[in-house]
């Protein structure tokens, strides 16, 4: 099992879904958690809650990624209160399904605004206070390598997350900071739209472990690139999608 004792970790869309279970499996193994959350306050508290319960460190931190002056706020909050900043999870995003003919230019420009300028603002902060041996983690999406109808301008926002990486990993190596994407494929939360979770059985035919993901799947990768296990390991992108991509 990984050992993140000691260590400070902000995840970003952190309280739901894929978020949510990064955040257990980072306070499990022992860091304190920085929980970003948006609109759901009581989604962030029962999670805080259920961490601290078990043991665990975590404060809920409500930030809206597509405003620069809340992301500085979230780091700085994290950092105030836990000392420093060790571990940075990017996992905000805003997916934006339809035909690209069709797609609202108002749609656009909050998927480009979160997924993209607020990723790379995250970034921008994590780069200037992660602690030198930091992680730096983004989560993609299994959709930059396997091209599908509709996801178009999601998959394109985050291909530019994945660019940023490849950048920042050379950038913050001489202070052994590894910085790598994790790319999930379909997975099981809330999230899922409707008229996707009622088309899965196409993705899961074309998975070769033949179902959907779970974001337990998703949150054992970030937990390990997160730890000194993965300390060999920066400015790659790993799909974790049951080889889906």
């Amino acid at each position: 099992m990984t050992t993140l004792e000691g260590k400070k970790a902000v995840v970003t869309a952190g309280s739901r879904g894929i978020g949510r279970a990064i955040s257990k499996r980072l306070a499990a193994d022992g860091a304190s958690v920085a929980i970003n959350w948006h609109s759901n306050a009581e989604a962030a508290e029962e999670l805080v809650q259920e961490i601290t319960s078990e043991g665990g460190t975590a404060v809920a931190v409500q930030a809206d990624m597509g405003v620069p002056a809340d992301i500085e706020r979230l780091f700085k909050e994290a950092k105030n209160t836990f000392g420093g900043i060790d571990v940075v999870v990017n996992n905000v995003g805003v997916n934006i399904i339809g035909p690209i003919a069709q797609i609202d230019e108002d749609e656009f420009d909050r998927a480009v605004a979160v997924n993209f300028k607020g990723t790379f603002l995250a970034l921008k902060h994590a780069a200037n206070m992660v602690s030198d041996g930091g992680r730096i983690i983004n989560i993609s999406t299994g959709n930059t390598r396997v091209t599908l109808p509709f996801t178009g301008v999601y998959a394109g926002t985050k291909a530019a997350v994945e660019q940023m990486g490849f950048s920042l990993a050379k950038e913050l190596g001489p202070r052994q900071v590894t910085v790598n994407s994790v790319l999930p494929g379909l997975t099981d939360t809330e999230g899922v739209r409707p008229d996707i979770r009622a088309n899965a059985d196409g993705v899961i035919a074309m998975t070769p472990l033949g179902r959907m993901g779970r974001p337990e799947d998703i949150a054992d990768v970030v937990a390990f690139l997160a730890s000194d296990d993965a300390r060999w390991i920066t400015g790659q992108t790993i799909g974790v999608s049951g080889g889906l991509a």
